[in-house]
């Protein structure tokens, strides 16, 4: 589906000045804990070349210099085998001073990504996509939140825009965004307490739910999926799931979709920046709970 640009009508949401604040509070603590001698440090696993994958690990790694943690990173090519990858983890697992672990997804086809991911312990866990940690969220117990979903609450709370008591729907159920954000929205908390409904591409009339949405979270994957017809006027909508072709960045939500909605994340910059910037807050949290902070 072709993605149309239209003239933005709608209230933007962007995440950068999300980001730059919960770094901001990051950057705090990070020198809070290198004043009693500890330096955070976020490690770091790729496996196989992949251009995009290597570049999101570039990104990482500078991001972690700037607020200044060390960042180990341990390459294996793409022919490594699943012991090699669980070697790898447990290189980093055992190693005390490496506070948060990140395996970077995708891994090449003949791996199993989810049996690595389990093998991480639980309290390096920085994507907050672990086993245990993802049951934490489901009971509602502390821990590691979904880095995407984490950064979509930061960025609706930044933005001064009211989730308690209000009816959300969202489109995907995915592990990493759909399933986690709703269990997060649904959470008796000043910045959530909302009324979630989560539908996907497998429910004929998905469309009768997202019209009557307060806040709509587009978590698919499927370019231009959401379109103005889908969206009740006035509503926010929230941009979460992106595909790439190539280097271009296609989003769920048409552009188009600013003519109907209140408030809308940008194409580029909306949830984006948030997942990072939620990245580095799990792990330096992971490095405050290691060292007693």
């Amino acid at each position: 589906m072709s993605v149309t640009t239209t003239t933005t009508t709608a209230r933007l949401l962007p995440g950068a000045p999300v980001a730059e604040r919960v770094l901001a509070d990051v950057t705090t603590r990070v020198a809070a804990l290198r004043a009693r001698g500890v330096t955070p440090s976020l490690a770091t696993i790729l496996v196989g070349d992949d251009d995009a994958s290597a570049g999101y690990i570039r990104i990482k790694q500078r991001q972690a210099a700037e607020l200044g943690f060390t960042s180990p990173h341990i390459h294996l090519p793409a022919d490594s085998t699943q012991a090699d990858l669980l070697a790898a983890v447990d290189t980093f697992n055992s190693d005390a001073e490496v506070h948060g672990l990140l395996i970077q997804y995708p891994v090449p086809g003949h791996l199993d990504y989810d049996d690595a991911l389990s093998a991480v312990d639980p309290a390096k866990d920085v994507d907050g996509m672990h086993p245990v940690n993802m049951g934490r969220l489901a009971v509602g117990l502390p821990g590691p939140l979904p880095c995407t979903p984490a950064g979509i609450e930061e960025l609706l709370a930044h933005h001064e825009i009211p989730v308690s008591g209000r009816e959300v729907v969202i489109v995907g159920r995915g592990p990493t965004l759909g399933r986690p954000l709703a269990l997060l929205l649904a959470q008796k908390r000043p910045t959530a307490n909302a009324a979630v409904t989560v539908v996907h591409t497998g429910v004929p009339d998905w469309d009768r739910y997202t019209r009557r949405a307060d806040i709509l979270i587009a978590a698919v994957g499927v370019p231009g999926i959401i379109q103005p017809e889908h969206v009740k006027p006035g509503s926010v909508v929230i941009g979460g799931g992106v595909r790439y072709e190539g280097r271009r960045l296609l989003p769920d939500v048409d552009e188009s979709c600013a003519s109907v909605a209140g408030a809308i994340t940008p194409r580029v910059g909306g949830v984006g920046p948030t997942t990072v910037a939620m990245l580095f807050r799990n792990a330096v949290r992971a490095a405050e709970v290691a060292t007693g902070g």
